[in-house]
């Protein structure tokens, strides 16, 4: 087994895995711990089958070297019981008494591979890095599968970024993606799309090719949440009759996005805070610490540094967090992309139903435009959901959508945003510029279509008349516009 410099042999190849090497012989044992200590491999070395179940029951290793023949037990005997203890664990056999029998029974007891003495070091680094490799695979895979298990149904991580405020949120994405930023802060209210902007950033990201996890901080209580967060050793509590990887570790290489960070925990959030700071944590129950490269991507729906001031959120923790902070704009302020998502919605779930949905009445689009959406792109993507299910015919009307969106608010109530923008000014108003600015942007949405700008300011067709009148939009060839469309007698663009 010739001693080479196994990083130049084999480029770097361990990222501090833990290794368990079970052989009597002491040469084999510190042969194998000094070839792999090299290559970046974390080694414990056990000399019995005793002391090798004592080492998994104390702390489950990434990968187990098991000599067949041991003094107290078979190898074939010690991995029957490694499997009960975790079906995961690949684990490597190692015998002098290499037979096809041996071979057989070791597979069939779900050994990852069988090697004979004498083996050359380099043959078992390379069996050992496949090894690890696979193992990964099946832990992103099985992370995967939960992510899709807890996701909502969407309409695919794409952005729409027809709007300025949106195009801004793009631009940052494309910087920060391929940065080495390891902590984004994703600001926004509920629903305007935090969570698919944290995949476009990882998908952005050289790190797309690893695990994207994601968890909501407020779904679980604390204790749970922990566990969930940075796993737990047997034992840790009643119920914890196995080993558990948390989702910090599973993310290894990758991003693990924390939604409504805003809403932990004083305990947790200094538990975060220390990870995020060390890049190392431990498990529940664990003594040991383990580390991560993981790209960290929070969200909150509220303003973290109004909870600092309050006493709720960590000062420390939010300036770690707050680096590169991201706003994401509510739906209400980037109307130019409302056409664009429903035309996205009306797609994915005429697919998804199969329903022969094509598209919508100008006049639905007008009030959906006129909505104040204070439930976001959520909101939206929820009521075209369920006007794609009920419509039975292939274009959208005012009538398919939900009665919260197409009847207007009792008294004049708001409908441009959350708040009273109807609020009389401490200094006064003059009322005739606040009205011919609201009908020229409503000609101006419309493009000049008189019926439909009635529509939005909740008039009938004498009311705007009037007011077309009054402000001069009636005038022939006056635009209403900067584009300069022209109103007709009939009320359309001419």
């Amino acid at each position: 087994m010739p001693s080479t410099n196994r990083t130049d042999a084999l480029g770097t190849v361990g990222h501090g895995e833990r290794i368990l090497v079970v052989d009597d012989e002491k040469l084999i044992r510190w042969t194998i711990a000094k070839s792999f200590g090299e290559a970046g491999y974390a080694i414990e070395e056990a000399s019995t089958g005793a002391e090798a179940l004592a080492a998994v029951e104390r702390e489950l290793p990434d990968l187990v070297l098991l000599d067949f023949k041991l003094p107290d037990r078979t190898g074939v005997e010690i991995l029957r019981e490694i499997r009960r203890a975790s079906p995961e664990v690949p684990v490597i056999l190692i015998t002098a008494f290499g037979t096809l029998e041996g071979a057989v029974a070791a597979m069939r007891e779900g050994a990852y591979d069988y090697r004979s003495k004498p083996f050359e070091i380099d043959d078992l680094l390379l069996t050992v890095r496949r090894a690890l490799e696979a193992s990964g695979l099946r832990d992103e895979v099985r992370a995967l599968r939960e992510e899709t298990r807890r996701a909502t149904a969407g309409a695919g991580p794409e952005l729409v970024a027809e709007s300025a405020p949106m195009k801004e949120v793009v631009r940052l994405i494309d910087r920060v993606a391929q940065s080495e930023a390891s902590t984004i802060l994703l600001l926004g209210e509920s629903g305007v799309g935090k969570g698919v902007v944290a995949r476009v950033l990882h998908d952005a990201s050289r790190r797309s090719s690893r695990s994207f996890l994601n968890i909501t901080c407020t779904a679980l209580p604390e204790n749970l949440l922990e566990s969930e967060l940075f796993g737990h050793e047997r034992g840790a509590f009643t119920d914890a009759r196995q080993q558990k990887r948390g989702l910090v570790e599973l993310a290894q290489g990758g991003s693990l996005f924390l939604d409504e960070i805003g809403d932990l925990s004083p305990a947790l959030q200094g538990k975060i805070l220390r990870f995020l700071e060390a890049k190392q944590f431990r498990r529940v129950g664990g003594t040991r610490d383990i580390t991560v490269s993981v790209r960290i991507i929070a969200a909150t729906n509220r303003d973290l540094s109004k909870e600092v001031n309050e006493g709720r959120f960590r000062e420390d923790l939010f300036y770690r967090l707050n680096v590169i902070p991201i706003k994401i704009p509510p739906l209400r302020e980037r109307r130019e992309d409302l056409r664009p998502l429903v035309e996205r919605f009306i797609t994915h779930f005429g697919r998804e139903f199969k329903k022969h949905v094509r598209g919508f009445d100008p006049e639905a689009l007008d009030v959906m435009e006129s909505y104040h959406w204070p439930g976001n792109v959520r909101q939206l993507r929820n009521a075209i959901e369920r006007s794609v299910l009920l419509a039975d015919h292939d274009t959208l009307s005012v009538e398919d959508l939900p009665v919260e969106v197409r009847t207007p608010p009792p008294g004049g109530a708001v409908r441009g945003a959350a708040r009273n923008i109807y609020e009389l000014p401490a200094e006064g108003a003059e009322f005739d510029l606040l009205e011919r600015e609201y009908v020229r942007q409503a000609l101006e949405r419309t493009k000049g279509n008189r019926s439909r700008a009635a529509r939005l300011l909740g008039m009938n067709r004498d009311q705007i008349r009037y007011r077309l009148e009054k402000f001069g939009f009636e005038k022939v060839g006056q635009p209403p516009n900067a584009e300069g469309d022209a109103i007709n007698d009939d009320g359309e663009e001419a």
